[in-house]
C-alpha cells in the first residue's frame, strides 16, 4: 500500500492508566466527573482495548465521556453518527468520483490515457490519492502514537444490517478495500458506542463490548458538576437548580432534563442574576431546561410551586 497523506492533527503524549484512580483524576482534569462504576468501566475499556458500549437517556454524559477520554488522552477523536440507512459508504470510505472524473478528463486531454492504457488508468483512479475516509476507516488507519478515540454515537438508530457489519469491524479492526486491499489497525482504537434505546441492539454487538447503563446523576454529583461548569453561579443558586432538575426528572416527562441542560440552567440564572428562585423565575427559564411544550405544559399543570419548593429545600440543606 502506498503512502497515505492524514490531515494535520496535533498528537498529545498517550496516557496509560495504571489504575481507575488515574482514569478518575484525568476525567476530572478535563471537567467529567464520573461515578466510581463509570470510572472502572472506562479504567478497563483503555487497558483490555475492548469496546465500551455506554446505554442510558439522552443528555446523561455518554457521547461527552467520548471527546472527554478524548482531550485527556492527547488523542484525536472521530466521530460517526449513526442514522436509519446508514451503509459503508459513508462510515466507512468512499471514492472521490469528482477528482476522478477530472483526473480523467486531464489524462484524455494529455493523451496520457492513449499511452498508459485502460488498466494503468483505472489503478490510478482508484488509488489512495483519490480514496475518501470516512470514520471507521479514519480509526483504523492510523499511524499516530496515540489511540484515537472513534465514537460510534447512537447506534440504536441505525439497521441491523449495519450493526452486523460493524461487529465484523471490531472483531478484527480491519476493513477491505477491493481496489486496495486490507487496512489493518496497527493498535486498536479506544472505542465507545453510545446508545439512547430507542431500540434493542443486538445481543451479539453488546457481548463484543464492555457494558455500562449510564444514569442521571445523583443530586450531590450534579451539584458538583454545575459548580465545575457554572463557576459564576452561586453554591446556593447550584444547589437550588440540580434539586429543581430533581424534582423535573420525577415528573414522567418525554424528555426529561439532563446534566447539558442542568447546566445550561444555571448558566442562564447566573447571567440574569438570579438570587431568589421563585416560580416567576422558573416561567421565564423553563424553556433552557425543557425542550418539548407537552412536558413544560405537565410542569405547569402540577404546579411551579412544585419545583420551587424543591430547589429552596435542596438549598437550604446545603454544606
Amino acid at each position: 500500500m502506498g503512502a497515505v497523506t492524514h490531515r494535520p492533527y496535533a498528537w498529545g503524549v498517550p496516557i496509560d492508566p495504571s489504575s481507575t484512580a488515574d482514569v478518575r483524576a484525568g476525567l476530572a482534569e478535563h471537567g467529567y466527573l464520573a461515578d466510581e462504576g463509570l470510572v472502572t468501566a472506562v479504567y478497563l475499556a483503555v487497558t483490555l482495548r475492548r469496546p465500551l458500549f455506554l446505554e442510558g437517556e439522552a443528555g446523561v454524559g455518554k457521547t461527552e465521556l467520548a471527546k472527554t477520554i478524548a482531550r485527556w488522552q492527547g488523542a484525536e477523536l472521530i466521530r460517526l453518527q449513526c442514522y436509519e440507512g446508514i451503509d459503508a459508504a459513508q462510515a466507512v470510505y468512499d471514492w472521490d468520483y469528482s477528482r476522478q472524473l477530472l483526473h480523467l478528463r486531464a489524462a484524455e486531454a494529455s493523451g496520457e490515457a492513449g499511452r498508459t492504457g485502460t488498466a494503468e488508468l483505472e489503478n490510478q483512479l482508484y488509488g489512495e490519492k483519490f480514496l475518501l475516509k470516512r470514520a471507521l476507516l479514519r480509526a483504523i488507519d492510523q499511524h499516530g502514537p496515540t489511540r484515537p478515540v472513534l465514537l460510534i454515537d447512537e447506534i440504536d438508530r441505525a439497521d441491523d444490517e449495519f450493526e452486523a457489519y460493524l461487529l465484523e469491524v471490531l472483531s478484527d479492526y480491519q476493513v477491505t478495500i477491493p481496489e486496495l486491499g486490507t487496512f489493518r489497525a496497527a493498535t486498536p482504537p479506544i472505542v465507545i458506542l453510545t446508545s439512547n434505546r430507542t431500540r434493542d441492539v443486538h445481543d451479539a454487538l453488546k457481548r463484543r463490548c464492555l457494558y455500562h447503563w449510564v444514569e442521571h446523576p445523583t443530586f450531590e454529583r450534579e451539584v458538583e458538576i454545575v459548580s465545575m461548569r457554572v463557576p459564576d453561579a452561586s453554591d446556593e443558586l447550584t444547589h437550588q437548580v440540580a434539586g429543581a432538575v430533581e424534582a423535573l426528572r420525577g415528573l414522567n416527562l418525554y424528555k426529561p432534563p439532563g446534566v447539558a441542560e442542568t447546566i445550561d440552567w444555571a448558566t442562564a440564572l447566573a447571567r440574569l442574576g438570579t438570587t431568589t428562585f421563585d416560580e416567576s423565575v422558573v416561567e421565564r427559564t423553563l424553556g433552557t431546561v425543557l425542550k418539548y411544550r407537552e412536558d413544560q405544559g405537565r410542569v405547569r399543570e402540577n404546579g411551579l410551586d412544585l419545583i420551587v419548593n424543591a430547589a429552596l429545600e435542596r438549598g437550604s440543606l446545603r454544606g
